[in-house]
């Protein structure tokens, strides 16, 4: 047996897989900024990637969850960085920071997203999966928030996390469209005004 064919038998099966999903990522986007969402078919993206459609079916359920996964990719969650045991306070800081960085990233992407939500609102089935998705994130985010002292949060986690991607996605799109007209201090205050100081 040769070196070489050992060596690329013990490559990790994940690094080819992740290569393969982020050129037909790529693909799709570039599709859909071409003909939009409702022209772009399986069989271009693979096309475009170089690929079969097989590919795609062994990364991607169907069309939709392409179009999820292309969102989830280009206009990914904001992340704060949170010390262990802050504050509500202190990560309300946090997240308006994450929030701000955010802009710079998501800047280049806003049309796509926005066509995808236009074309998500047309689309039954994709918006089910969609309320799927976002309604696990939501308790996803309210488990977080049960991390605080209760005392500390301004309402129940289950409406604050929602308020909360509400705030987020508002300032992004608002500073990316008038940027002047909502420059970093708003951002820093719209977090704080849900963080007010503990009697």
């Amino acid at each position: 047996m040769s070196t070489g064919a050992s060596s690329r038998r013990q490559q990790p099966k994940g690094d080819k897989r992740e290569r393969t999903r982020a050129a037909l990522l790529e693909a799709a986007r570039a599709l859909v900024r071409e003909k939009g969402y409702e022209r772009t078919t399986i069989d271009q993206v693979a096309k475009r990637a170089g690929m079969t459609t097989g590919a795609i079916y062994g990364n991607f359920k169907n069309r939709d969850e392409l179009f999820i996964a292309l969102g989830q990719t280009y206009w990914a969650p904001v992340r704060p960085k949170i010390k262990p045991g802050a504050t509500f306070a202190e990560a309300m800081h946090a997240l308006a920071k994450a929030t701000l960085a955010a802009v710079d990233e998501r800047t280049p992407v806003a049309v796509g997203r926005l066509t995808g939500l236009a074309y998500t609102l047309k689309n039954r089935e994709l918006r089910a999966r969609v309320h799927e998705i976002t309604k696990g994130s939501y308790e996803f985010g309210a488990e977080w928030l049960r991390t605080f002292d209760a005392s500390e949060l301004p309402m129940k986690p289950e409406p604050l996390v929602r308020v909360l991607h509400a705030l987020i996605e508002g300032l992004v799109m608002q500073r990316i469209v008038t940027p002047e007209l909502c420059p970093d201090e708003v951002f820093y205050a719209a977090f704080a005004a849900l963080a007010p100081p503990v009697p």
